[in-house]
C-alpha cells in the first residue's frame, strides 16, 4: 500500500504541474480526492490494515493529501492569474492612438418642436398621451362621424393594412381612444407621425406630424376653444400675434373653423411675403367636438360639449425655423441638421 501512495503521490503532482484549465483541474481533483478518488478508496481500507502499519499509512496517506491539496490550490491561482493576464493583453487599449472625436447629436428640429408643444399644453393644464400608428378603421374613421363612402374619407382613405387596419391618417383615433377609456373632464394633447396619400413637393409628404388637442366638460363653449388657440399662438410666437378664424368643415366638429396667424415676417403689417394681408396661411383646424363622436364613445353629449383642435407640426417647424421645404426635415442630412 505505501507503493500504491507514492505512485498516486507522483503521478498526481505531475499531472497539476501540466494541467492548465480549470476544468481539467477540477476533474484531476475529483480523480484523486472526490467520493470515488483513487486516494480515498486507500483510505477506507485503512480497516484491512493491522495496527502496526494502520499509523504509519495513514500518516502517510494525510501527507499526500495535504500536499495534492495545496498543489491544486497553486494550479487553481496559477491559471487564474494566467487566464487574467491573458484578458488583459487581449482587452489593451493603447491611449497613444489619435481616434477620431466623435460628435455629439441633438435633438431634431421635429421633436424639439414637438416637445416645445407638449410643455407649452402641460403648462395650460393639459396632459400629453400617445397613441398606436397602426390604428383601426373604427377609430381613425367610423367614430369620427366619417363613415364608409362619406366624401371626407376620399382624401386620407389610403394606406391600408388589411380592411379594418390602416396607417393612422390623423392622430384624432387618439382622442377617441381618450374618450372611450376616460371620463370627463378630459384635457388632453397627442402628437406623432400620420401616414396620408400625397405628392411630394416643398409643403407636403406622405408623412407627417400632428399634434391634436382635445376638452370635454360641461359647459365648454366655442369662446373656450378661441381664447385657448389665442393663448397659444401668443405663448409659441410672440404676444403682437394675431389669430383669425374662418369658417370651415370638418365632418368631426361643428362648427368647425380654419385658423389663420398673422404674418411672421410683417407681424400683420403687410408685406411681399404675405402678399400684403397681413395674414399668414392655415395654421391649424380646430371646431366644437361632434355630438354624435361624443355619442360614439359613450358620452352623454347633452351633458357634455367639447372642442378639439389639430395642428401639422411640420408646418410650424418650417415657420418657425425659416425652413423652405418639408423633404429637408426627412433628408437626414447633416449639413442641414448641424445648423440647429
Amino acid at each position: 500500500m505505501i507503493d500504491k501512495l507514492k505512485l498516486i503521490r507522483e503521478e498526481a503532482l505531475n499531472n497539476i504541474k501540466n494541467i492548465n484549465n480549470i476544468e481539467e483541474l477540477e476533474k484531476l481533483r475529483v480523480k484523486y480526492m472526490g467520493k470515488k478518488g483513487e486516494l480515498t478508496l486507500i483510505l477506507r481500507e485503512m480497516g484491512k490494515l493491522s495496527k502496526e502499519e494502520r499509523p504509519k499509512i495513514g500518516q502517510m496517506a494525510n501527507e499526500i493529501r495535504q500536499e495534492l491539496e495545496k498543489g491544486l490550490a497553486n494550479a487553481n491561482e496559477r491559471i487564474k492569474e494566467e487566464l487574467k493576464k491573458e484578458k488583459i493583453q487581449k482587452e489593451k487599449i493603447d491611449i497613444s492612438i489619435r481616434t477620431k472625436t466623435k460628435n455629439l447629436g441633438h435633438t431634431h428640429p421635429l421633436l424639439a418642436t414637438i416637445e416645445e408643444l407638449e410643455n407649452l399644453f402641460i403648462s395650460m393644464g393639459f396632459s400629453v398621451i400617445e397613441g398606436p400608428e397602426i390604428e383601426t378603421v373604427a377609430n381613425n374613421f367610423d367614430a369620427l362621424n366619417s363613415p364608409e363612402n362619406h366624401p371626407s374619407r376620399d382624401l386620407s382613405d389610403t394606406f391600408y393594412i388589411n380592411e379594418e387596419i390602416l396607417l393612422r391618417t390623423h392622430t384624432s383615433p387618439v382622442q377617441i381612444r381618450a374618450m372611450k377609456q376616460m371620463k370627463p373632464p378630459i384635457k388632453i394633447v397627442s402628437a406623432g407621425r400620420t401616414f396620408r396619400f400625397d405628392d411630394v413637393d416643398d409643403t407636403h409628404s406622405p408623412m407627417f406630424h400632428q399634434l391634436e388637442g382635445l376638452v370635454v366638460d360641461e359647459n365648454v363653449s366655442m369662446a373656450n376653444l378661441m381664447h385657448t388657440i389665442d393663448i397659444f399662438i401668443k405663448e409659441l410666437f410672440g404676444e403682437d400675434m394675431k389669430t383669425r378664424f374662418r369658417p370651415h368643415h370638418f365632418p368631426f366638429t361643428e362648427p368647425s373653423a380654419e385658423v389663420d396667424v398673422s404674418c411672421f415676417e410683417c407681424r400683420g403689417e403687410g408685406c411681399e411675403v404675405c402678399n400684403g394681408t397681413g395674414w399668414n396661411i392655415e395654421l391649424l383646424g380646430c371646431g366644437m367636438v361632434h355630438p354624435k363622436v361624443l355619442e360614439n364613445c359613450g358620452i352623454d353629449s347633452k351633458k357634455y360639449t367639447g372642442f378639439a383642435f389639430g395642428m401639422g407640426v411640420d408646418r410650424i417647424t418650417m415657420v418657425k425655423y425659416n425652413i423652405d421645404n418639408i423633404r429637408l426635415l426627412f433628408e437626414n442630412d447633416n449639413r442641414f441638421l448641424e445648423q440647429f
